[in-house]
């Protein structure tokens, strides 16, 4: 299917939409039509051993995102890792709900929706009235995805994630009611870290105090800091109060 998919868009270039700011990313990442892919053939492919286990493909609305590009270190995968890292301690210390990571798939039908984001949360709550429910495997051995809606996403903004994160997702993430959008950019000077609250048309910023963010979902105010690690490397700190 991959293949086929990727073939498509070499034969009809001008129909697959290039994103934007790309840099020196020299890696292969756009949007497609999804043509006769309907959300429900697409689901089955995720679920399919024919789906590839390498890359990130998504599902949204009639186009499909496909982004094989390697995942950047500092930019990415640093800031990744201190939210997993803070984050996850703190869910599991207050006993707030579960909070899912790379790789883990939510599907919201009303929003014509299958992505794996960096992160999602959902509370205990959700779970339980099924706002948010596990897919089992083909083999009922597991879980593929979820369905439905969590309370807080995040993702991390990539040069070839740009379109995607910043207009696409934001769109589909609020039709799916999600509460929370956590942002990031961290590719410049200035990383630009955004808490964004469901609203009625958009997400709006959340509220500030200072340098610091509120966060409705998790009940505390946050900012998130680069640094340099003993190798004078790049790093991160997420910051809670």
């Amino acid at each position: 299917m991959t293949a086929i998919l990727l073939d498509r868009a070499a034969q009809d270039a001008e129909t697959a939409v290039a994103c934007d700011n790309f840099d020196d990313d020299d890696s292969t990442a756009f949007f497609m039509p999804a043509g006769a892919m309907t959300l429900a053939r697409f689901r089955k492919w995720t679920a399919s051993p024919d789906f590839p286990e390498n890359g990130k493909i998504a599902y949204l609305g009639k186009e499909i995102f496909i982004n094989m590009s390697p995942e950047r270190i500092d930019s990415h995968s640093s800031p990744k890792v201190e939210i997993y890292t803070v984050l996850g301690s703190f869910v599991r210390k207050k006993k707030k709900g579960r909070i899912f990571f790379d790789r883990t798939r939510i599907v919201h039908k009303l929003a014509q929706i299958s992505n794996e984001p960096d992160a999602f949360f959902a509370s205990w709550d959700t779970l339980k009235n099924g706002e948010l429910k596990r897919i089992p495997s083909p083999h009922g051995d597991d879980t593929v995805e979820f369905e439905g809606t969590p309370d807080w996403a995040l993702e991390i903004v990539s040069p070839s994630s740009v379109i995607k994160n910043k207009v696409k997702l934001r769109e589909r993430y609020h039709q799916a009611g999600i509460r929370e959008y956590w942002l990031i950019d961290a590719r410049g000077g200035e990383i630009e870290f955004q808490i964004l609250v469901h609203g009625d048309d958009d997400y709006v910023p959340a509220k500030r105090v200072g340098e610091w963010q509120v966060s409705p979902v998790f009940g505390k105010k946050f900012r998130l800091r680069r640094i340099e690690d003993e190798l004078g490397d790049v790093d991160f700190r997420l910051d809670v109060k």
